[in-house]
Parts: structure tokens; sequence; C-alpha cells
């Protein structure tokens, strides 16, 4: 049970799930927000626009209509569809769309961006080091010391060879 409780701890504190957790929070948080919005200030607006009627209560279709009792209470609520909360509800939403459009649209912005000085910076430090390269003094080859091997030999036996000549005649 002990270990089980470990994994469990190990795995909420993983970096990834408690910003997951944070998202999700802040997230009802924004909803709550934009509901609100939706509600009490966008549908009153559009509301007076269309002639001072509340679309959330009055876009409603009655299929059956409620029943009271002598006192007035009500004893069947009747079935009611309710287009006017429902269109706050798509107003909803396409706000909150719209926000997180524009936070995903923001984040890929600034990422493309910090991607793009990464590679003008490793660009700029590989021709950097390509300049530095340039400008040290090159190391013959093997090929080139070959010849000076031989061209050196060549000096040493040519004039050892020419005074063996003068001896001799």
């Amino acid at each position: 049970m002990k270990k089980f409780v470990s994994e469990f701890r190990d795995f909420i504190m993983r970096g990834n799930v408690l910003d997951m957790a944070v998202g999700v929070i802040v997230g009802a948080a924004f909803n709550k927000i934009t509901t609100s919005l939706v509600n009490d200030v966008l549908m009153p607006f559009i509301g007076l626009i269309a002639g001072g009627q509340n679309f959330t209560d009055r876009l409603n279709v009655v299929l059956v209509k409620p029943t009271y009792n002598e006192a007035g209470e009500v004893v069947d609520a009747g079935v009611t569809i309710g287009f006017g909360s429902f269109l706050a509800t798509i107003i909803d939403f396409i706000i909150i769309a719209f926000v997180v459009f524009l936070l995903i649209k923001l984040f890929n912005r600034a990422r493309t961006i910090a991607l793009k000085r990464k590679l003008e910076a490793e660009k700029a430090e590989a021709e950097a080091k390509a300049a530095e390269e340039a400008s040290k003094p090159k190391a013959p080859t093997q090929e080139e010391l070959l010849v000076e091997i031989r061209d050196l030999l060549k000096a040493a036996y040519g004039s050892n060879e020419a005074s063996d000549n003068n001896t001799t005649t």
C-alpha cells in the first residue's frame, strides 16, 4: 500500500500534472467569467437591440403548460424547450473558443519567434566558428608533407651525387 501511495504521490507531483490541474481550475474560473459576460452583459444588450426582450427567458417554446394548485404553487412544471438559454450557451462557447484560439495563436507566435531567434543564434555561432577556423593557419596535409620530404631528400641526395661524381672523374 505504501508503494501505491508513493507512486501516486510521484505521479501527482510531476510538473505536467500540476500544470494541467492549474489549467483546469483557471479554465473553470474563466468559464464563469464568460458565462456572466454572455448572460449579464451581451444577452441584455442583444435583447435591447431586438426591442427590449430578454432572449434567455423569451425564446422558449412551451410544449406542455405547467399546472398550478389553488394556492398558485406549481404542481407539474410542464415541458419547455429553452432556445434562449441555448443561444446564450452558443454565444458563451463562441467567446471561449475565440479566446482559446487567440491564446494558442499567441503561444505559437511566441514559439516561432523563439525558434527563429535560436536558429539565428546557431547560424551566427556557426559562421563565427567557420571564420575562426578559416583564420587559423592551415596545417599541411599528409600529401603536402610527403612532397616536402621528397624534395628535401632529392636536394640532399642530389648534392651528394654531384659531389661523388666530381671526385670520380
